[in-house]
């Protein structure tokens, strides 16, 4: 009843011209209370088929109860018949699924469109965000050989914060004091972590530390950063280039030489996959300290290794260049790991000055039994004198 009922509707709607949503809602509840003198409904099921209805209209379909439920952080949809979803660290299936392909790529193309965007199969994948921060990935024929691909990564209104992550045992008191004090004093920091780790949410509670008195610029690839103590921010977000479009492509690199030129106290990108990785290097070198960033990797080490890849190729750099760029660039690096308990810290690094070639010493990393511990070549902490801040 509920596909018939929503055609008729769709097909009269055409028929009305421009109506605000409020009026297509009013409309829908006339015709499903209309219905009901037909077939007998009860009022949880009245509104059960109001809602669908509407979302299949005016939102996204499906699709729209997973994202209006704040527990559920992602949404995979692997072709119109699966659709799994994250929530509180684990992977569900959906049971419902599209009624056809064709719904599936509808959904798409409204998601897409709204941002003024356009995916087919002479470009098909595309990176948009949805209007509340969340971040889209899709991915159509010929590259996604079983029919669409879309992804969401939710957007999180009410961040964590670092009490929140005390609580998870995710991080101890000691490691919150000892960064709170490195971002004051403005020691540039990488944060490493595999994908769904929690990179971007631990970026956030970072720069909360920051000095609400500092101009801050943001750069990213898809927005997601919300730092919300600081009142001088800019944000920067990279626009894809569009075969359909005149218009140039911005990447992270241009992004960050123009920050630049904004007279930032510190520059914060959201993450780092190539080249731009020795722009950001350079701006760490060249009078901003305390900015931030963060990159995929399995390990500290790794991350240090991918950095020095990213460094030189591409711009004809030699290695031990890249090393020197590296080493003076970052402070610290606090690797991330996504565990079947929760997203955790897994250790904090300092990048050693001295040493020859890329060395790591260890501030605080979990030891067998998964607690986060601080090792005794700490000089970090009597250096910054931690436990004398407030």
């Amino acid at each position: 009843m509920e596909k018939e009922l929503k055609e008729e509707i769709i097909e009269e709607l055409r028929d009305k011209g421009i109506m605000s949503e409020i009026e297509i809602k009013d409309f829908i509840i006339d015709k499903v209370i209309d219905k009901s003198r037909e077939i007998e409904l009860d009022i949880g099921s009245k509104n059960e088929l109001i809602k669908n209805i509407f979302n299949s209209i005016c939102r996204y379909d499906l699709l729209q109860i997973m994202l209006d439920n704040k527990e559920i952080d992602e949404i995979m949809v692997n072709g119109p018949n699966t659709i799994f979803y994250e929530m509180k660290g684990k992977i569900y299936k959906e049971e419902r699924t599209f009624e056809n392909i064709e719904q599936l790529e509808n959904i798409i193309q409204t998601i897409v469109g709204k941002m003024n965007r356009m995916v087919n199969q002479a470009n098909p994948i595309v990176d948009v965000r949805l209007g509340d921060g969340s971040r889209v990935n899709v991915v159509l024929k010929p590259v996604a050989i079983d029919g669409p691909i879309l992804t969401i990564r939710k957007f999180n209104k009410d961040f964590l914060d670092m009490k929140d992550l005390l609580l998870k045992e995710s991080i101890n008191k000691e490691v919150i004091d000892l960064l709170k004090v490195l971002v004051r004093y403005k020691y540039n920091i990488f944060i490493s972590g595999g994908a769904s780790s929690g990179k971007t949410t631990f970026l956030n509670l970072l720069a909360g530390f920051i000095p609400k008195d500092e101009r801050i610029v943001t750069i990213e690839d898809s927005a997601e950063l919300a730092i919300r103590n600081l009142e001088n921010i800019v944000r920067l977000e990279a626009r894809q280039l569009n075969q359909e479009s005149i218009d140039s492509n911005i990447d992270i690199r241009s992004l960050i030489k123009t920050a630049l030129r904004m007279r930032p106290d510190r520059i914060i990108v959201g993450e780092v996959r190539g080249h731009e990785a020795f722009d950001m290097l350079t701006a760490m070198n060249t009078g901003h300290e305390g900015s931030m960033s963060t990159g995929h990797a399995n390990s500290a080490k790794d991350m240090l290794l991918r950095l020095l890849t990213m460094v030189i190729v591409g711009n004809n750099l030699k290695e031990e260049v890249g090393i020197n760029l590296i080493k003076t660039g970052i402070d610290i690096i606090v690797h991330l790991q996504r565990q079947k308990v929760g997203r955790k810290v897994i250790g904090v690094y300092e990048i050693e000055k001295e040493e020859e070639g890329l060395v790591l010493n260890t501030l605080f990393e979990r030891n067998s039994s998964g607690k986060l511990t601080r090792k005794n070549n700490i000089k970090y902490l009597e250096k910054l004198n931690v436990y004398s801040e407030n």
